[in-house]
């Protein structure tokens, strides 16, 4: 194979590095990019033994290879990390199967550990279980219900790492008609509860009907199958919207409209999805997914229809030879994956190739190229699966499916073709922009640990501001500080209208591009729908029911500073109304007592005094590093001065501690009391330990509880505007902000993902 062209941004090999290549037991990379790629094609060509193959497996691993190292296609991210590797574990999606009955609870999570450990996500429908205090025959007790063992499956995810790297991302599903819906829609109202879960109601054809007609419906107990009482579908429906504009969730499965296009119902109904909701499964299937870069597709303006057609059809036998190079967690979800064949076929860099081709991301001219690309996409994608099942054979299952039907497709060798996945890390590494969401910014501030931040500019914005003559530092720099490119005249008007950024684009146009893809792709599509913080639970509402009516198949929505929690908990009488109400801290005695303990941290080690007064309320603290002087030192003494000021104005303890704990610097370190993050880390830790017992905080087992802690409010540097949002959270690998993104929690700056 040749070798790789020197294609990489700095910012792909960093992620390359951090989370693909191959590492010695120091930890030392010892692979490159180019030699990732030629590991991946020749393991993924490799299963062309098992078949009479013409070509040639070596002719077929360069195509593979040219495909990646071109970054025209790259496969899922376990395919990239794992093939070629003793894991060899390839797929991202798992759906598994829960029925009511303890024995089948807790074998799921016992499987659930095992494909998080593999480095997979899994899907779950928790509508199987009875619902809360229903009678338990066999012990004489009364059941807990959904919700409560939704919470047993995420403590359990919270103590597994995937793929020895992060914790495994999940997917809980509850059918409408469960009488435990309403704890379940409201049950993530909290930020803290339930974390490591995405969670969607599926609704029915009948639910939405009813929401149109402000009618009543059935609640059924899956246990009995019998009526147990009736909501209104309409203030349901509006429940679903209310929490979803407070926090995101929960997001919405279009279960019907998923099972009419289900190509195997002899085997069973659809009920849940991967994490991200894009791969809907059967219980025990598995989905490898894949991506087609389309700012790969354009050539002297227009779209190169031939390299379109080329690469999705080696990308479709790639994805097929990984299924059967896959080392399956469990033997039934290798029985159940090889039946069926699903492969998921998708896109990413669509914005991109709007930009080249001079189409603004909010145009009926955009929409109407979204029907075309993923149109001819799906139709090469089926030519190659037929041209395959000739070559290998249909999947085992295909007699039984809906295509073994008069005038059907003929043979495939694949049950589905296309899905429309996340590719936040993909497409760093591809240096295009994200599936087919429009791009995030023009230009922001990217921070290197310590280092002061420097400007990055979307390339396709650079080569055409240098090519028009109105490129210069001081552009980029006072677009990387915030300000929109849609209010600086310099810049011309065609350029600003196609490079126009998620938050300049409203709702409507982000569900009709959804809708666009989603008729042409098999099964869902990956996608969030940004509001502004100022959007009304009404506007919410209106996308939801579009989002219906336009055909597609599932919903996620996330409000701009949604998830901001209140800074402090001020246990106050709530005040008259209208009364200004100020909060004075004691003054402080003539004598106080405390203790000091010494803790060790990356940086040295940290010595943290807390003092009480007369009547042992904790009132002061003071911290001290070794011979720690200059910006160090003046940082603890602001912390110190902070929260003794918090301290002495009585402000509960486990607020304090919650936001001190889990704040993460480039120089972690272990102690008796677990890992210690940073300083701030340390003192929350000091803090609840020599307090705890007057406390309420019962954290102390969770050390990674605050990796998805909403952080306060900051200046927006990765959008195209001026205005001020809440950051999802910090990235646990470089402490830089999370963001909502394809119905998933991406960093920008490194590629961590949570799904």
């Amino acid at each position: 194979m040749r070798k790789i062209a020197n294609n990489l941004s700095e910012n792909a090999k960093r992620v390359l590095e951090k989370r693909y290549l191959k590492k010695d037991r120091e930890g030392k990379v010892i692979e490159t990019a180019g030699e990732m790629f030629q590991r991946v094609a020749a393991n993924i060509a490799s299963a062309e033994k098992l078949y009479a193959t013409p070509a040639g497996r070596e002719k077929i691993a360069e195509k593979f290879y040219s495909l990646m190292a071109n970054l025209e296609f790259l496969p899922n991210s376990p395919t990239l990390m794992n093939a070629g590797r003793e894991l060899q574990q390839l797929s991202a999606c798992f759906v598994l199967s829960i029925d009511d009955s303890m024995e089948s609870i807790f074998e799921a999570i016992k499987n659930t550990a095992m494909i998080h450990k593999s480095g997979g996500g899994t899907g779950f429908s928790f509508s199987r279980l009875r619902p809360k205090s229903s009678p338990v025959r066999s012990t004489g007790g009364v059941a807990s219900g959904p919700v409560s063992f939704l919470k047993v499956f995420d403590a359990a995810t919270q103590a597994v790492i995937q793929g020895g790297c992060r914790r495994g991302a999940n997917m809980g599903i509850l059918r409408v008609d469960h009488p435990d819906i309403l704890e379940f829609i409201s049950c993530k109202e909290s930020d803290k509860e339930i974390s490591n879960f995405n969670i969607s109601v599926t609704v029915t054809e009948d639910f939405m009907q009813r929401v149109g007609n402000n009618q009543e419906y059935d609640l059924i107990d899956p246990h009995t199958k019998k009526v147990t009482g009736r909501l209104n579908a309409k203030e349901v429906f509006e429940k679903i919207v209310q929490m979803a504009w407070k926090n995101g969730e929960p997001g919405i499965i279009f279960i019907d409209r998923m099972n009419k296009y289900n190509p195997t119902p002899a085997l069973g109904e659809y009920e849940s999805t991967n994490p991200c909701g894009e791969q809907v499964l059967l219980p025990y299937e598995s989905c490898n997914l894949g991506s087609v870069n389309l700012s790969k597709m354009v050539d002297g303006g227009k779209v190169d229809w031939d390299k379109l057609a080329e690469t999705v059809k080696i990308a479709v036998r790639f994805l097929d030879n990984v299924i059967d190079m896959n080392k399956y967690p469990l033997p039934k979800i290798e029985e159940m994956t090889k039946g069926n064949r699903k492969i998921g076929l998708g896109v990413m860099g669509f914005a991109d190739m709007l930009i080249r081709l001079g189409i603004p991301y909010n145009s009926e001219e955009a929409i109407s190229l979204a029907h075309k690309v993923m149109g001819f996409i799906l139709e090469k994608a089926q030519a190659a699966s037929c041209m395959l099942a000739k070559e290998r054979g249909a999947f085992p299952n295909f007699k039984t499916s809906v295509y073994n039907v008069e005038g059907g497709p003929g043979l495939l060798r694949n049950a589905t073709l296309t899905t429309i996945a996340p590719t936040g890390t993909l497409s760093i590494i591809a240096n295009c922009s994200s599936g087919i969401e429009p791009i995030f910014a023009v230009s922001y501030l990217r921070k290197v640990l310590d280092e002061k931040g420097l400007p990055e500019v979307h390339p396709i914005f650079e080569e055409i501001a240098r090519e028009r003559g109105f490129y210069s530092v001081e552009l980029i720099k006072l677009i990387s500080q915030g300000s929109s490119i849609q209010d600086i005249p310099e810049i011309p008007e065609d350029v600003r209208k196609i490079f126009v950024t998620a938050h300049d684009i409203s709702p409507e146009w982000h569900i009709r591009m959804q809708a666009a893809f989603q008729e042409f792709t098999h099964n869902a599509v990956s996608k969030t729908l940004n509001f502004s913080h100022d959007a009304t639970v009404e506007d919410v509402e209106k996308v939801y029911k579009l989002a219906y009516e336009l055909g597609c198949k599932g919903v996620t929505i996330y409000r701009d500073r949604s998830r901001e929690e209140q800074v402090l908990n001020l246990a106050r009488q709530e005040a008259p109304k209208g009364a200004e109400v100020s909060i004075s801290p004691r003054p402080r005695p003539p004598v106080v007592t405390g203790t000091t303990t010494k803790i060790t941290t990356g940086c040295g080690n940290l010595y943290i005094t807390i003092n009480e007064d007369e009547q042992g309320r904790p009132f002061e603290v003071f911290m001290q590093m070794g011979k720690a002087g200059g910006c160090a030192a003046s940082q603890l003494e602001a912390i110190g001065r902070l929260v003794s000021l918090a301290l002495r104005a009585d402000i509960d303890l486990k607020s304090i501690i919650d936001q001190l704990r889990g704040i993460r610097c480039p120089s972690p370190s272990w102690s008796k009391e677990g890992r210690i993050f940073s300083c701030a880390d340390a003192i929350a830790r000091v803090i609840e330990l020599r307090l705890g017992k007057k406390s309420k905080s019962n954290q102390s087992n969770q050390i990674e509880e605050s990796v998805d802690k909403p952080s306060e409010q900051k200046i927006d540097n990765l959008g195209g505007q001026v205005k001020v949002i809440s950051i999802v959270g910090v990235c646990p690998d470089c402490g830089s902000a999370l963001r909502h993104e394809e119905g998933c929690v991406v960093c920008s700056a490194c590629g961590y993902t949570r799904c």
